[in-house]
This record gives C-alpha cells, structure tokens and sequence, in this order.
C-alpha cells in the first residue's frame, strides 16, 4: 500500500502507527468472534502489532493489512495453543479434535470475514452481562480504544494498579461465564446500551483532551469515537440519548481547530478565535440534539450537547446564554451523581451570579474530588476574577503540579507566572 506525499522515516511510522490503531479493534473483534476466548485473542492480536510496527514501517504497508494482522494473529494463537498442548501431555484423540477447530489459519492476503463492523461488535461484546458497568467500560476503552491502563485509571480517577486488577478481573468474568461472543440481539443490546455510551463518552474525551503526555489531543481517538456513535446511532436512530451523544461529540469536536495556537499550546474557550470553529459540525450537531429533544424524554448525554450547543452559537464569549447553561446543569445535576457536572455548574454559577458564588459551591467538591487539578485550576480562575493574585498563583501552581498533561500544565504555570510578574 503506497504511502501518500514525501515518504520519510518518520512519516512511515506515523501512518502504520494510525493505521495501526484503526486496525486492532477490527482483528481483535474478528478473531475473539471466531475462537471465543477473549484473553487469548487480546494477547494475540498485541503480538501481531507488535510484529506489524516492526516491519511495516521498513518493509511497507501490505496490501491487506487487516488480513496480514489477523494471519499473524491467528498463527499466534495456533503456537500458543501448540505450547500449552504440548505441556499438558493432552491425550492425542482430545488433542487432535482441539486442534481441528483451530488450526486453519488463511493466508495474510485473504480478507477477513467481517460482520458488519468488527470493531462496533467487540464493543458490545466488552459490554459483557458477566461484568459490572465499571469493569466493562474499563475493558473497552483498552480493547477497543487503545488506551493505556494509566489513562483508564485517569479517566476513573483510581490508581493504575486497581485498574489494572479491574482489567485482570474482567477479562477472568468473560473467560469463565462462557456466553458466546457475537452482537447482542435487541433485548441484550439495550442493558448493554448505557455502558456503550460511557465508553465513547470517555474514548472522545481522552482523545480531545489527553490526560496525561505531550499532546492536547489524540485526534485518531477522537475521530473513532465520533466514528463509532454515527455507527450506532444508524443502528438506534429512535435513541434519543444515541443521537445526544453524537450531537455532544460533534458540537466538542467543531471547536478542535481553534483549541491550540501555533505551538500546540491550549487556548480556552472565551479566547478562541471563533472563526475556525466547524460550521458543518455545528449545524449537524444542533439538528441532532433539537430532534432528540423534540422526541420528549431527555437524558444526560442530550443535556450536556444542549450546553455545547448554547456555546457553539454564540457569535462572541460574551453573548453566552450562561443563565440557561447554569439552569440545564442544574438539571443535569439533578439527574446524575457525577462531581465534573457539578464543578461545571460551579462555573457556570460563577459567571451568572459572580466569583464567590462559584467558589462556594466547589467547596464540597474537596471530599468527591479529592487532590483534582481541575478543582484548584477554577479556584485559581475564580480568585484572578476577584483580584486576589495571591491565591489565583497558589491555585495555578498546584493545578499545573497536579495535572500530566504538559499542554495543561504549561497553559497553568504560564498563567501564575504572569500573574507573578503583574505583582512586582
């Protein structure tokens, strides 16, 4: 597969690399579909990439590169399978009827057998009956993703290693309740639907605001998230929350271009240069949410798109409709347990009724939200509103220790530092 424009080293591994992470959940679905044990097909399909990052970039894409994946992924399996036989000293007529249902393994130019889209189905499928909500969003985000242990946890806000035993759990629940793995049918797919849509939910905000390293965003998360709802909703078009979450995904994504100045670094909201934002993706998002909400019920993911909506159609920062962004996240609020909908309030309360009504009400959040870099950056914004320096650097300085994402943390230290030289 040729690579397009001037081909350089670095280039080359960018495009694997991308390609890479479109790929895995792909395979990953096709194969853990064919042989039914999860574990073995995650650990098969990281050796197949690892392979695939190795010679690609040197020996060049090939031709049918999800085919190349799952042959080699396959081959895996079949070796491992070879091993473990061998070390059991399995009885050869047990051995031999084993290895008939495996041992089949198509060339790597062969395309793979896809049912629908591979990687929607491994979403439901990670979305196991056998796992609780937390277990199962945790599974998906790293199977299908491809996020780190550490960026769930962040997500979470746990430490790694009880995510990682979150994972380790989960992977042994599906492994032993022996529910086979194929796209649930309707009854199955609406439990499964709440914790599908946390999953994106958290896929797209970890790719449009990266939690930890280098970059503000992972826009190849971002994109795959957005990828999957529309994926979904053309699967649940009457799903008033569906087409919310894709309405919120498209209205947060139209801003992306306006984001980051000339060297990556983060621009908020009321100083982005509103002209870059994406009409097309405003327009789209707007009409999804209207027609949900005409539809009656309303749910969290319709709410917070209305908020984006109400921010995406402001000509200037100062023309946001903050009293009915204060009101729908009172609802919101009202509706779900989740301490970010109440910090965002906080903020919106800050701008209808001023600094000191914001800051009161993020004082219970010190217990829900213990040690957040996000609770100290909006003291930190709230007190530099209310003239008091001393405190807007504190908050800074300690929400720019806290974060691991440089972006964040630089736009963080850079506005204490400034405040810093405002007092001398």
């Amino acid at each position: 597969m040729p690579l397009p424009g001037p081909v350089t080293a670095q280039s080359t591994e960018s495009a694997v690399g991308h390609l890479l992470r479109e790929l895995a959940p792909q395979v990953l679905g096709a194969v853990a579909r064919r042989h039914g044990d999860f574990d073995a097909a995650e650990d098969a399909v990281q050796e197949a990439l690892v392979a695939a990052a190795l010679q690609w970039p040197a020996q060049g894409i090939p031709t049918n590169p999800r085919g190349w994946l799952y042959h080699v992924a396959l081959r895996r399996m079949t070796d491992h399978l070879r091993s473990e036989m061998a070390r059991r000293r399995r009885e050869d007529a047990v051995a031999t009827q084993v290895w008939a249902d495996w041992a089949f393994v198509p060339p790597p130019d062969v395309e793979v057998g896809v049912q629908g889209d591979d990687t929607l189905m491994l979403l439901f499928m990670c979305c196991h009956p056998a796992l609780t909500p937390p277990s199962a969003i945790a599974l998906t985000l790293r199977a299908v993703g491809g996020l780190t242990t550490a960026e769930i946890a962040s997500a979470f806000l746990v430490p790694e290693a009880t995510m990682a035993q979150r994972i380790s759990r989960a992977k042994a629940s599906i492994k032993s309740s022996k529910i086979p793995f194929r796209m649930p049918d309707g009854v199955e797919r609406a439990a499964r639907l709440g914790a599908v849509l946390h999953v994106l939910y958290l896929v797209f905000n970890e790719g449009y605001a990266s939690s930890s390293g280098p970059r503000l965003q992972r826009t190849d998360l971002s994109n795959e998230a957005i990828r999957l709802a529309r994926t979904l909703h053309d699967l649940l078009p009457e799903d008033g929350e569906v087409a919310g979450l894709l309405a919120l995904m498209l209205l947060t994504d139209a801003r992306r271009a306006a984001r980051t100045g000339p060297h990556d670094e983060l621009i908020p909201l009321d100083e982005q240069d509103r002209a870059l934002w994406d009409p097309r993706l405003i327009a789209e998002g707007v009409a999804l949410v209207s027609e949900a909400f005409s539809r009656g019920a309303v749910g969290a993911y319709q709410l917070q798109a209305a908020v984006a909506a109400l921010h995406d159609e402001a000509p200037r920062a100062e023309d946001t409709d903050w009293p009915q962004i204060l009101a729908l996240y009172g609802v919101l609020e009202r509706m779900s347990d989740n301490p970010m909908v109440s910090l965002n309030r906080a903020i919106a309360a800050a701008m209808v009724q001023g600094p000191e009504a914001g800051l009161e009400l993020l004082k219970p959040l010190d217990a829900r939200l213990p040690g957040h870099y996000r609770l100290d950056a909006v003291r930190g914004h709230l007190h530099e509103r209310l003239g008091d320096a001393e405190r807007a650097i504190a908050h800074y300085r300690a929400a720019a220790q806290r974060t691991a994402s440089i972006p964040e943390r630089d736009y963080l230290t850079l506005k204490a530092a400034r405040l810093a030289a405002g007092r001398r």
